[in-house]
């Protein structure tokens, strides 16, 4: 359960705020009707039932788009709208499974481990968002509404190309390496004197600059770390070789003197410290929000910018149901006008 602020969930207001919200039940004719004199007023509906559940109200898309044709109607599913899973139902972690992410996170010798942020939810979430984004001008041209379909599993599988395509270029399943990386070394986390920071020298100049601040030119010449390729096929022991040195300094002197040659590399912050970062709070990501019941808590706003300008909190997350009455009434009044 997310952490509560009064009654409300700090989960509830990042996923609710700048909405309205009008309760329907779907089984009474009255509150269906009301949805789809919504939908057939709406540019965008969007749904996430298991397939063929909004058919069964007549809301789905053929139902709608029938007498809404410039209707962009987004559909996000475990697997897709038909095929044998179809009917399967997923949440974050059965998806990250069945897509292959569980296979290539964790340690090489520990227990299969699903990504600790919800990328399956939250990758569908963005597919959908930019697809819906090109279907509006699809309609901005003439071209007519669409049905977009998006797969969690689908997207999770098309997230992965640096893995899916090393089993077609080789045949060989990507296995879990932590926090290192197939194709390219030093490029992962490594243990400083008192804790450990991520680093990642992903080319030659970079490589050369870390021998230089370590003073270990001598892995320049050493046939085993000559070229990226041989890097990574010799991880292990550079990881040693590299940690070695490491434990001369501290994680902060390193990121600190790694930063000022140019090599990419952070601290592994928590989230406590990555909310507290100085980009962060110069971004002003966080921002305060209005609860329903008047107290305040914090939200992450979208990290987006448009022309300098933050997409901030417009409107606090409503209370369920609260605006029933407002909505409707915009419903009366934009069907007497037609009339």
């Amino acid at each position: 359960m997310a952490p509560l602020t009064g009654d409300f969930s700090s989960l509830f207001v990042s996923l609710n705020r700048n909405k309205r919200s009008v309760a329907l039940d779907l089984k009474q004719e009255k509150d269906c009707e009301i949805a789809r004199r919504l939908c057939l007023s709406a540019d965008v509906v969007l749904e996430n039932f298991r397939p063929g559940t909004m058919a069964k109200f007549g809301l789905d898309y053929a139902s709608l788009s029938a007498d809404h044709p410039n209707l962009i109607y987004c559909s996000v599913s475990a697997h897709g709208q038909d095929g044998p899973r179809a009917r399967e139902g997923g949440f974050d972690l059965t998806v990250q499974a069945i897509a292959g992410v569980m296979s290539v996170t964790g340690e090489a010798d520990g227990a299969p481990v699903k990504c600790g942020v919800p990328i399956a939810d939250f990758g569908a979430s963005l597919h959908a968002a930019y697809a819906i984004a090109a279907a509006l001008r699809k309609v901005d041209h003439g071209g007519g509404g669409d049905h977009i379909d998006v797969s969690m599993m689908g997207v999770t599988l098309g997230m992965a190309a640096l893995q899916t395509h090393a089993w077609f270029g080789s045949g060989e399943n990507p296995g879990r390496i932590g926090s290192a990386h197939h194709r390219n070394a030093p490029y992962q986390a490594f243990r400083a004197k008192d804790d450990y920071f991520a680093m990642a020298a992903g080319n030659d100049r970079l490589w050369t600059s870390v021998c230089d601040e370590i003073g270990r030119r001598d892995l320049l010449d050493d046939p085993r770390f000559k070229t990226i390729a041989d890097r990574a096929e010799n991880q292990t022991i550079l990881c040693e070789i590299l940690e070695t040195e490491f434990a001369e300094f501290s994680a902060n002197e390193l990121l600190e003197r790694l930063t000022k040659r140019g090599v990419p590399c952070a601290p592994i912050n928590d989230y406590a410290e990555a909310l507290a970062d100085k980009q962060t709070d110069h971004m002003e990501w966080v921002q305060d929000i209005t609860l329903p019941d008047g107290q305040t808590t914090k939200t992450f706003i979208s990290p987006l910018r448009l022309s300098g300008e933050k997409i901030g909190v417009r409107r606090a997350p409503p209370l369920l149901g609260e605006h029933d009455d407002e909505v409707i009434a915009e419903l009366e009044k934009s069907a007497r006008q037609k009339g």
